[in-house]
């Protein structure tokens, strides 16, 4: 299970960089000064995170030309720069681009296409295809063995479908890693999962972390010292007694959210191999509905789980955009097997 799912996909997209201005700090202005407390990170790009409104002193915005002062207490937030082994070979990857401009584009992922090269994916890639797309133009990379991000300020499971935002600049970068950071973009998934979630509605707050049993997986732990809070709300959109179609707003992204969460409750989504889902979690002992649920496992080989709405700030003119993108046909079609089983079986009703 070598997958940039397992490596990439564990780390964050993000990074909140706290420093306290030392009580005998002289004056000076605080883009030289965070230069000098971080490593490898541009003049520009320091200056770009500032314009975001991503660089916080005690609290409050400032401007580039603001002098540090004894015992200022300084908040970052940078979009994290993803190390890799070998500099990244543009290809021809067709991309669904469902919007583009000078600033940031939507991308509609399919499943099945990983987002980062790793172990067992060195090419064929998101990162792989968006080289190729930007080949000619300007976009915030690193100089070296290294991807600046290629623009990406969060990620999709390579099994999950569904949209993802990518910045053009660094100031567009640096603006959509504040908001994901401030959860002020609003991310709906919808997600076909096992049994019928009671209550129809609610909110899920704990801690993940890495499963002390398997390092690839990820679990509700006790104590937040060995994880990470993560919120998810849901509502059942529709209940069919064995399986429901439900959504899924993000309050926080952490690694497989939603698939641990939904696992954590009982429910975990339908056909995902690495929660629980890819088993008849509840249903009958017949052969002919064994049958009904492979054939359903077929028409949906992945986790049945795609990200169908994003609401963000744009950078540059400030106008809320929204989009939305509707489930892919494997989803569908497997939705709408269990709309006529059911259907055929109105005594569950």
């Amino acid at each position: 299970m070598g997958t940039e799912e397992t490596l990439n996909q564990q780390e964050p997209t993000i990074d909140e960089v706290n420093i306290v201005v030392d009580p005998g700090q002289a004056p000076v202005r605080i883009d030289k000064f965070i230069q000098s407390k971080l490593q490898n990170i541009s003049r520009n790009k320091i200056q770009a995170v500032i314009m975001a409104g991503a660089v916080e002193v005690n609290e409050q915005k400032i401007k580039s030309n603001y002098k540090v002062r004894p015992n200022d207490k300084i908040q970052v937030i940078l979009p994290r720069m993803i190390k890799l082994g070998n500099v990244i070979e543009p290809e021809d990857i067709p991309l669904d681009i469902r919007y583009e401009d000078d600033d940031l584009m939507i991308i509609h992922k399919p499943a099945g296409l990983v987002v980062h090269p790793g172990i067992g994916n060195p090419s064929g890639t998101l990162v792989n295809g968006l080289a190729g797309y930007f080949k000619d133009k300007e976009l915030p990379v690193a100089e070296g063995n290294s991807i600046d991000r290629m623009g990406l300020v969060h990620r999709l499971d390579k099994n999950t479908s569904g949209l993802l935002v990518i910045g053009k600049t660094e100031f567009a970068l640096s603006h959509l890693a504040k908001q994901f950071f401030k959860h002020t973009i609003d991310r709906e998934y919808v997600a076909l999962v096992w049994g019928q979630p009671d209550p129809e509605h609610d909110t899920i707050s704990n801690y993940l972390g890495r499963s002390p049993t398997n390092r690839i997986l990820y679990t509700v732990v006790d104590d937040e010292l060995m994880g990470k809070h993560a919120i998810t709300h849901y509502r059942t959109h529709q209940g069919m007694y064995y399986v429901s179609l439900i959504k899924c707003k993000l309050e926080t992204g952490r690694t497989h959210q939603i698939r641990v969460h939904l696992k954590h409750r009982g429910h975990p989504v339908f056909n995902d191999d690495r929660y629980g889902g890819d088993k008849i979690v509840k249903g009958t002992v017949f052969n002919k509905y064994k049958q009904f649920v492979n054939n359903c496992f077929t028409v949906c080989p992945r986790q049945a789980l795609h990200a169908r709405y994003l609401g963000f700030t744009h950078p540059t003119t400030g106008e809320r955009m929204e989009f939305t993108a509707e489930m892919p046909e494997d989803m569908q079609e497997v939705v709408t097997k269990w709309q006529s089983y059911i259907q055929s079986r109105k005594e569950l009703m």
